[in-house]
């Protein structure tokens, strides 16, 4: 007698920005794939998780978070790069944060509503809801506002009630073998993390300082006698905002770099010399050139 029928395929996680979307992929997958900062549009490309179980393999697409605004080229790629995966997807799940139901969030649900993937909407935060009773109107409002394939309360943060959204999830993807090796959690290398990592303490560390305009490049990734050797640049679109990252006395770019550091030396238990740079091309979350240059060209 024949056991179950594997399944496997894509997930697109959707949602307006800060729902959470990151830190639920990286809390499925079990390891840090995706960068996570309180900043709105962390997330700017599309990455892939993968999540693995006997019966399923769930490939997560970690997407930017979808927004109205769309002034800039920046935006308007992240754009196209989130709706272009839910399309593309087999399964969708659309995060909005517990008790909290903006225009935003809807504004995304119209984006994705007409789609014939299965649907299911995922309330986040879960943990914050104090009594839990509350929680269950909501729930319910939820039910008649937004009809889904089915409603998943987790917290990604307390990994609550993460179990049932694989099975859930994994029982509506497509039957076939797996799209990934078991020992591969990502489709991105070393140097992209590399990079995401500095990005990520920039926004930490700079908080409200942050210059929208700002990335960061890997120009030198070698492994030296089992030591990695990273040389990387940030760059902003203003001769100002270089003083910003930099600080006073260089502080500012030296505590990042060793916050990055020791990251990248726990993440690849070896030992990591990474130095960066901080240089300015005008306007370049602006320019179709610069983002294709900078790898913001791939959907």
């Amino acid at each position: 007698m024949s056991g179950p029928l594997f399944r496997a395929g894509h997930v697109a996680i959707v949602g307006r920005p800060n729902v959470g979307k990151s830190t639920l992929v990286n809390a499925l997958v079990g390891r840090k794939v995706s960068i996570v900062a309180p900043k709105p549009q962390t997330t700017r490309h599309r990455i892939l998780g993968v999540v693995n179980r006997p019966e399923f393999q769930l490939v997560l697409v970690d997407t930017p978070g979808l927004h109205e605004s769309t002034r800039r080229v920046m935006n308007q790629y992240m754009n196209r790069v989130a709706i272009s995966s839910s399309q593309d997807a087999d399964v969708i799940l659309l995060v909005i944060e517990a008790m909290r139901l903006t225009d935003e969030d809807l504004w995304v649900w119209e984006r994705v509503r007409g789609l014939k993937q299965p649907l299911f909407l995922v309330i986040n935060k879960v943990d914050r809801v104090f009594p839990k009773q509350e929680l269950l109107p909501f729930l319910e409002d939820m039910t008649q506002r937004i009809p889904a394939s089915g409603i998943l309360p987790v917290s990604a943060l307390q990994a609550d009630n993460l179990q049932r959204l694989v099975e859930v999830v994994g029982a509506r993807l497509p039957v076939g073998p797996p799209l990934f090796a078991a020992d591969i959690i990502t489709d991105r290398d070393e140097p992209f993390h590399a990079a995401e990592i500095v990005r990520e303490k920039l926004t930490l560390k700079l908080r409200e300082e942050l210059p929208y305009g700002i990335n960061v490049q890997i120009e030198r990734f070698a492994d030296e006698g089992g030591r990695i050797m990273i040389n990387a640049v940030i760059w902003v679109e203003r001769a100002g905002q270089k003083a910003i990252v930099i600080g006073q006395g260089g502080e500012r770019l030296k505590e990042i770099g060793r916050l990055a550091r020791i990251e990248l030396n726990d993440l690849w238990q070896r030992s990591v010399h990474l130095e960066l740079w901080v240089k300015v091309k005008e306007n370049w979350a602006d320019s179709e050139m610069a983002l294709s240059q900078f790898g913001y060209n791939k959907l």
